[in-house]
């Protein structure tokens, strides 16, 4: 097998697990105290992202943003998040 087939197992691969890890209907299950990266696995990037506080030295804030779907349709997911662990879900309809 060359390198250009090995690229393409890989880079086909990793399309599957990102497709498999962007399922919106996991947004109503996750929970408090679930880390960043178990978030991002089970529901994927969010649409949006701001900073509430990010101050050296201290535990970062930032809030994720996740528009409704069609696979959770009408509901607008946002999550806090304080030092890479989830503090905070929001789950409003938006219309």
């Amino acid at each position: 097998m060359n390198l250009r087939n090995v690229i393409i197992i890989h880079l086909l691969a990793f399309a599957c697990v990102s497709a498999m890890a962007a399922d919106a209907r996991e947004r109503g299950f996750i929970s408090k105290g679930m880390p960043e990266g178990e978030v991002l696995f089970r529901i994927g990037k969010p649409d949006h992202e701001a900073f509430i506080k990010s101050v050296r030295g201290q535990p970062e804030e930032k809030s994720w943003t996740y528009f409704p779907h069609t696979q959770d349709p009408q509901t607008l997911t946002i999550l806090t998040l304080r030092a890479g662990v989830v503090v905070n879900i929001e789950r409003k309809i938006a219309r």
